[in-house]
């Protein structure tokens, strides 16, 4: 019986350690990918697609219904201002022109017998021979032949200017890019004026049409530079500016877009109208800036992994988190301990040197303490402190880097004399563009535990973002990710971005 209790024992304890020694080890192990920071250029584009379009075309109609007699023109045509371009089947046209002109003498003849006889009654009238009735029938018979003449000589100049539109003349400079008729077809001009022709003015100045989505308009400003593709030439770059914003919403599939017009030079004459353009517009850049990988952004790692003690030594310092960390709801609405977008890239910190950045404020809590004699509360000291360490982060604060945004162009253009850019509708450059947000990313320390530095983001291009901060120089680790060998889950985010204007999430991760 002993025996066999033993041997219970013994296979017990060898399940224990193995849990220990397997499942546990297995459990508390851990994988980490790094990456640099680094510097480097970065661009924040809003991405579209548009259709090439000329800046001037012209569809060419009739006023005048009748059959295609002839064209002057074809697909391709060079047409000057006022060259004939097309006539259409005149007799019919003739022939009212005669109707009319008929209608006019008859009418003519009526007025010279009512102007003969109001004449003879009026003399007769002022001999006292003729009666008052007499004279006022022959006058009001003077009068109405007066405006039937008038309104046949109007029916004749109706004619007459129907006959002339039955020549179709060009009403600008251009190629003719379209023709929509034959000869031989009859066209009427009954309730809509039929189109003949589309006439484009110059196809060496061109202009896309890109439709912006809602959410990106507010970045767009005229005189913001753009380049864009075509299938056509897939090697080469289009380059052009934004000329116009155009304030009619255009819904598609329930979401509201804006047309944003771009012009183009084409000297080359590459491109055609109709085309599909790839657009990417220029909405900030910044050059040589300190960047991490948006991975970096939304890494959160798991509790057991986080140097508590640096945390909370963080806290209490005053050295808020910027997060919202270890701190109550009425700390966190006065905002206190708050690392604030202005300044916190700069002062001292934790995260660089934890026992250089201890002592210091060490030193600097008993310097306090010492110059009150001894005797202060620990709110008061936190609150002196705090104070204290604000004054050395606006002091060695690094200077701001500068976002560059495309210059607009100043002035008013006309087309068709007509002003088409009106100054109280111009966008400002305040678009957000930009902005200083907080984020968070984590390094791993000498304990080999993760520690959070807060930093100020600027520019993303949706892979790397720019950012602000002393703790963090060019060749730094920072953690994209955490695995565990004990699970096949990976504590990291993987849904990556997939826009370029997009922004990673900010401030993400970090214990609750």
């Amino acid at each position: 019986m002993k025996r066999w209790m033993w041997i219970s024992l013994v296979v017990l304890v060898g399940f224990v350690a193995a849990y220990l020694l397997f499942f546990r080890s297995a459990k508390d192990t851990y994988e980490f990918r790094f990456d640099k920071v680094s510097r480097g250029d970065i661009t924040m584009n809003v991405t579209a697609t548009g259709t090439i379009n000329a800046v001037i075309s012209v569809a060419v109609g009739t006023q005048v219904s009748g059959i295609i007699a002839k064209l002057y023109a074809d697909f391709n045509s060079i047409v000057k201002e006022g060259q004939v371009i097309a006539q259409i089947d005149p007799t019919f046209l003739q022939q009212s022109v005669k109707d009319a002109s008929a209608s006019f003498e008859r009418a003519q003849a009526q007025f010279n017998d009512a102007k003969r006889v109001y004449e003879r009654t009026k003399a007769l009238f002022e001999k006292n021979l003729e009666s008052q009735v007499n004279y006022d029938a022959a006058l009001t018979a003077f009068e109405s032949n007066k405006a039937a003449l008038k309104q046949a000589q109007a029916t004749v100049e109706r004619a007459r200017i129907n006959l002339a539109y039955a020549t179709i003349y060009a009403p600008i400079n251009g190629v003719v890019i379209d023709r929509q008729v034959n000869v031989g077809q009859t066209v009427a001009a009954s309730f809509s004026s039929p189109t003949l022709y589309t006439i484009a003015n110059d196809l060496h100045k061109m202009q896309v049409l890109a439709t912006i989505d809602e959410s990106d308009i507010g970045q767009i400003s005229v005189g913001q530079e753009a380049t864009f593709t075509v299938d056509a030439y897939p090697d080469d770059t289009f380059s052009g500016t934004v000329s116009q914003i155009r304030l009619a919403p255009v819904t598609i599939q329930n979401v509201v877009n804006y047309t944003v017009v771009v012009d183009v030079d084409n000297k080359q004459l590459k491109l055609m109208p109709g085309m599909t353009a790839s657009v990417k517009i220029l909405v900030g850049s910044a050059q040589n800036v300190l960047r991490v990988p948006n991975m970096a952004l939304r890494f959160q790692p798991p509790s057991d992994l986080i140097d508590s003690t640096a945390i909370k030594e963080m806290r209490q310092a005053g050295m808020g988190t910027g997060m919202g960390m270890g701190m109550g709801r009425e700390g966190r609405q006065r905002g206190e301990g708050m690392t604030r977008p202005e300044r916190s890239g700069g002062g001292p910190g934790p995260q660089g040197n934890p026992e250089a950045w201890r002592a210091r404020m060490n030193a600097i809590r008993d310097s306090i303490r010492t110059a009150h004699g001894g005797e202060m509360a620990e709110d008061e000291l936190r609150a002196a402190v705090r104070k204290v360490m604000d004054k050395m982060r606006e002091d060695s604060k690094p200077p701001v880097v500068t976002v560059v945004k495309p210059s607009t162009r100043a002035g008013a253009n006309t087309r068709f004399g007509v002003q088409i850019t009106f100054p109280e509708y111009q966008k400002s450059d305040a678009s957000g563009v930009g902005e200083r947000q907080r984020g968070r990313v984590w390094i791993r320390n000498a304990k080999g535990q993760l520690q959070p530095v807060f930093i100020v983001t600027g520019l993303s291009d949706g892979r790397y973002t720019e950012i602000i901060t002393e703790e963090l120089k060019d060749g730094d680790q920072v953690v994209l990710g955490a695995s565990s060998n004990a699970s096949s889950q990976s504590t990291q985010s993987t849904s990556p971005l997939t826009g370029s204007q997009q922004r990673p999430p900010m401030g993400g991760g970090g214990p609750r």
